[in-house]
This record gives C-alpha cells, structure tokens and sequence, in this order.
C-alpha cells in the first residue's frame, strides 16, 4: 500500500492532506471549548448549529462552485482554498460572539467545499493505474481514522502546556503547509471539464445528472444513506451509551470511538487484495448488509442494557466502522470509472455534495430523536435508514451489470463528446 509514495507529487499531497487533517482534528477540539467560553451550557446548540451551517455548505455551495471554477488550473484554486482556510481559523481566537462562529465557520467549510472535491479528482489523474489509485485510496481512509485517533490525544497534550486559542493556530499553521505542499508539486495538467458555451445550471447539475443515469453511482447514492447511519450514531450518541446507559468512566468513550476507528483501519489495510479478489460490488454490498445488522444490535444494547453491555458495545463499534470502511474505501473507484477526464471534477464534487446530503437526514434523527423519545428509538430510525440504504444499493446495481456500459453513454448524453475507453474493473 505504501508503495504509492514513491511518486513524489503524489507524496506531496498525502502529506498535505495528512497535516491539514491533524489541523482540522485541532480545529474540532478548540471550537468546542470555544463554544462553551461563549455559551456555556448552550454550547451544544451553538455545536449544532455550527454543523448544521458545515453540511449546508457542503450540500448547497460545492456543486456551485465547482461549476465556477471547473476550468480553472487546479494548483491556485487547492492553494487558494487553503490560504482562505487558514485566515478563517486564525480569526477564530478572536472572536466574541456566537454569531460570529457562524459565518467563519461558513467561509471555512466553504472552502473546504472547494479543496476537498478538486484535491480528490484530482489524485486519479496522478495515479492512472488502477492498483495504485487502490492503494492509494486504502492510504488515505487509513489517514482518516488516525487523524480521528491522534488528533484529540495531540490535543489533550497540548491543552497541558497551552490554553485552547493556540490550538487554532495549529489549525492555521496545517492549512498552511497543505498550501506549500500543493504549490511544490508538479500537477499534471488537466483538460477544460466543460465546453465553454455550457451554462453555469449544466455545469452545477453535471455531477448530479451523471450520478443518476449510472446503474452504480444511483448505487453509492444509496451506500452514503447506509454509512451515514452508523457513523451518526457513533458520533453523536456513543457519550450516552458509555455514560448514561452503560454507566462507564469518562476514559471509556475514547475507547469505544477507537473500536469504530480500529474495525475502518483493519478494512482499509486489508482493502487491497479484497477488491481485486472480490470485486468492488462484493465487497461494497457485503458492507452494506453488514450495517443494519450491526445497528440492531445497538438497538438491543439500548433496551437491554445487558451485564456483557460494555464487550458488545466495543464489539458491535469494531464491526460498524469495519462496515463502513469496506463502502467507503472503493467509493471512488466507482467515480473514477463512471467519469472521464472532462467530467471527473463534477462526478467527484456531486459525491462530496450528495453524500453530506445524507447526514442531514441523520444527524437530526440520531439526536433530536434520541433526546425526545430514547436512544434506542434513535438507534431503531437509523437501522431503518440503513435498511432502506442497502435495499436500494442491491436493486440499484445488479449482479451481471456491465462495467461502463450504460455510465459511459450517460456521459456522452452530459458532456457531448464521447467518453474514452477505459479498462474493465472486476465486479
């Protein structure tokens, strides 16, 4: 897996994104306790509404601008996005009132909107060969779940020497040596991903309308209902099931959070072979019945409670993250193959948009649900929301579809001009 290093522009970039993500993890730490100087007892709502203000940005502006900046190089518009980042999170220190986390944290996230997609197309142009893109995508799930892992223990560290406003400029100081690496490396160029006389609504729907006319991205669509489920319930209720319903030390949610973290490293480490053994459908799909399952026995730790709670818990965490990796790792691979070169950035950027879309759903229903009627009704809505995720995954993309056939016809339809011929991945 590692072996992918050796091509130096590639190397570049996942050591930028590797620092802007301990940056981001830094960021997460101190605007909590930031929210809680300014609000005290309502800092969960200002938290909230701060996610909340993130996944709208994600959902509503990547799309567009996207659809702006399409012909751009992509060099200055990952530096420029970077830069932007980081003036927002050194603003933070500063600010004094919760309105004003608000629209910092909307310029950031929509910054982000703009990084996050072209950084992601981008890589399959760096990596054309098929194995190396899986290795590299195995890498950078890997990077994900020890950023979740190192970044809040790098913070408890600091928070011993510091107080929580210099964590922000860690934050600054991440964003800012993504931008170098990004401006250090050598991108290959990329063609225009639109003819010139397209209009601005054609291009923000690109993406959207390519994801509909193929069998398998209508597929993932569905796979982003099914990971958001569980990574929901983890995130925002697993502090209620070690303290509330399973009266654990404040020391035990850190360790059920890196059972979830540890079951999605296991997967990606292993996620190499497996594809090329089994095929992107198998093991997606694998995943995607695995969810629900899992979410059930949740549910039953919820009204249970039993004397073996604790194990089941970690146990039934090790085997959500493992679930969710398995469907998130391979996802681009299936945005590789259904994009060519011209519409990959809008393939890539309707992913990030559509399957934030997806946690707008289950954020509230794992929440506000779980605070009005009880987790283990929460619990129960997302096992139906995964339930419903991976039925429609299964009818979406049957056993003996052919590979590219009807993708590459929908992006003849879109962009049109034919798309290129492209190797057959092993379903």
């Amino acid at each position: 897996m590692f072996s992918v290093l050796r091509n130096a522009t590639y190397r570049r970039l996942f050591a930028a994104q590797i620092v802007a993500l301990i940056g981001t993890g830094l960021l997460t730490v101190a605007l909590g306790l930031l929210a809680y100087d300014l609000a005290g007892g309502n800092a969960g709502a200002v938290l909230g509404t701060a996610l909340t203000i993130k996944m709208l940005a994600y959902v509503g502006l990547a799309p567009v601008i996207n659809a702006l900046l399409a012909r751009w190089p992509k060099k200055p518009v990952l530096v420029g996005a970077d830069l932007v980042r980081a003036a927002m999170a050194l603003s933070l220190p500063f600010i004094t009132e919760a309105w004003q986390i608000y629209v910092v944290i909307f310029l950031l996230q929509s910054a982000s909107a703009t990084f996050t997609p072209a950084f992601q197309s981008l890589i399959p142009t760096v990596l054309p060969d098929e194995r190396d893109y899986t290795r590299a995508l195995s890498l950078s799930r890997l990077a994900y779940d020890m950023e979740a892992l190192a970044s809040p223990a790098l913070a408890a560290v600091l928070l011993t020497v510091m107080s929580y406003n210099n964590l922000f400029l860690g934050t600054v100081a991440g964003f800012l040596f993504s931008a170098a690496m990004v401006a250090m490396s050598v991108l290959p160029r990329v063609s225009a991903a639109e003819a010139p006389q397209a209009s601005l609504w054609h291009r923000t729907t690109l993406g959207a309308r390519i994801f509909w006319r193929s069998r398998r991205l209508r597929s993932l669509l569905a796979l982003n209902l099914v990971v958001a489920a569980p990574t929901t319930l983890v995130l925002v209720n697993t502090v209620v099931y070690v303290r509330d319903v399973l009266q654990r030390p404040d020391t035990d949610l850190a360790l059920a959070l890196a059972c979830f973290g540890v079951g999605s490293m296991a997967v990606a480490l292993s996620a190499p072979p497996l594809l090329e053994r089994l095929g992107d459908r198998t093991v997606m799909l694998t995943g995607a019945a695995v969810v629900p399952l899992v979410l059930a026995g949740a549910v039953a730790i919820s009204w249970t409670a039993p004397r073996s709670g604790w194990w089941l818990l970690l146990t039934v965490w090790f085997i959500m993250g493992a679930a969710n990796s398995t469907i998130l790792t391979p996802s681009s691979r299936l945005l590789r193959e259904a994009s060519t070169e011209d519409t990959r950035a809008y393939v890539f950027t309707a992913q990030f948009s559509l399957s934030h879309a997806c946690y707008i759903l289950a954020y509230p229903l794992a929440g506000w649900v779980g605070a009005v009627a009880g987790l283990g009704w929460a619990a129960a809505g997302l096992t139906i929301v995964a339930m419903i995720g991976s039925a429609g995954a299964f009818l979406s993309w049957p056993r003996h579809d052919a590979a590219g056939t009807g993708d590459r016809a929908g992006e003849e339809q879109d962009s049109g001009q034919p798309a290129p011929q492209r190797s057959r991945a092993r379903r």
